[in-house]
């Protein structure tokens, strides 16, 4: 099924080739453990596939963000899921746009091959959700040194990452002209103070995300951990969105692509009252109709990828494939689970898990609400409403 999509084909066939070492079993395993998926990540790892973005003067294999998206659509479309290491991908952007000559020299090549992990973001935080410009936690320069103190929430692969992008406000709300002023991003070298000054502490959400809440207590750490310029932090974040965006939106298409084929397989062979469900219109135009909104959201991922690749700023078609991907991708979860009917209540089916991952794209890693209010504030031209 879903052959149409020429785009990487060798990268997808190998992709599709590695997860097929790594099953339903394997993710049920780590899903009942709550434990990270080690082996596949180092595979992963191993294969290069994690390096994909970085240039190859630091070691990585110099491709395009469509080969990037290939390589996510075609993990979770093999039933797995990207969320472990995904980040390892993309997070370095911000460093490569905005670091150092020195900070890239020392980082990037770890980074590329592995020995380094850069797979913690540390920006949301309990009291200020997605208000990014409201967040506490504070950096104060000391010397030689920025001292933290504060604290983040959902931080994710924390326990599993060697070095984390921390945004923290190093000039006070009150002095700055702008609330988007004051940010600064941090490349941080948790090694150093991991369960001294940094403490880690896991979330258990309903999904396997190894997710985290942080808290710094006097945290010192190099002044020389400075991404950019002091007080440009919040700019260098948006800079990355657009990318991860894109990515995300490719992990969406492939899910809704597995949901589809395990909804139209099991409506082929599951037979009720002498004949397969499948016969039954009632079950076919639900899974046809999330075939059709999957497509659409694929040709907005496959535009908003075009225009990043020509070196254009696609705000608008990043988000909106981010959106209507997550869309398609919940929609096709939902007809899944209902052609399964109680077995898409078991886990031996992974429909299931599936659906619990595929829940969290309507909220992380932006909501889709905070979607609409930019495609209505900067593409319609709407007031704007917070």
């Amino acid at each position: 099924m879903f052959n149409y999509n020429h785009s990487h084909t060798e990268i997808r066939e190998a992709v599709s080739k590695l997860c097929e070492g790594f099953d339903g079993k394997y993710w049920q395993r780590c899903d009942a453990e709550r434990a990270y998926p080690t082996e596949f990540v180092k595979a992963l790892t191993d294969a290069g596939y994690l390096s994909a973005l970085v240039p190859e003067e630091f070691g990585g294999l110099s491709l395009p963000i469509s080969a990037g998206a290939a390589i996510l659509e075609e993990i979770h479309r093999s039933g797995g899921n990207a969320a472990a290491c995904h980040a390892q991908m993309y997070t370095m952007g911000t460093v490569l746009r905005h670091g150092s000559d020195v900070q890239k020299a020392k980082f990037l090549p770890g980074i590329a091959e592995g020995s380094l992990r850069l797979q913690a973001f540390g920006v949301t935080e309990p009291t200020s959700g997605t208000d990014t410009t409201a967040l506490r936690t504070v950096a104060r320069r000391d010397g030689n040194e920025y001292v933290v103190n504060g604290q983040k929430v959902w931080t994710s692969r924390a326990e599993h990452s060697d070095l984390m992008l921390l945004l923290a406000r190093t000039t006070p709300l009150e002095e700055c002209v702008k609330k988007t002023d004051g940010l600064s991003v941090f490349l941080v070298d948790m090694r150093d103070v991991r369960g001294k000054s940094l403490t880690i502490t896991p979330i258990r959400t309903m999904m396997n995300h190894s997710s985290t809440q942080l808290f710094f207590d006097d945290m010192r750490i190099p002044a020389d951990s400075l991404v950019g310029e002091e007080g440009k932090g919040f700019r260098y974040i948006l800079s990355g969105m657009n990318a991860e965006r894109i990515l995300i939106a490719a992990e969406c298409i492939g899910d809704a692509k597995w949901f589809i084929e395990k909804a139209s397989v099991y409506a082929g062979e599951r037979s009720v009252f002498g004949r397969p469900i499948g016969k039954n219109q009632g079950v076919q135009f639900p899974i046809a109709n999330a075939y059709s909104q999957m497509r659409a959201a694929e040709l907005m991922l496959q535009e908003a990828i075009r225009l990043f690749e020509t070196g254009e700023n696609p705000g608008e078609e990043a988000n909106l494939s981010k959106l209507l991907c997550a869309d398609a991708s919940w929609a096709a979860a939902e007809i899944c689970v209902q052609t399964f009917g109680g077995f898409g209540f078991a886990e031996e089916y992974d429909v299931e898990r599936k659906f619990r991952e595929a829940r969290l794209y309507q909220v992380a890693p932006i909501s889709t609400n905070l979607i609409l209010s930019y495609i209505a504030e900067h593409v319609l031209k709407l007031p704007r409403s917070y």
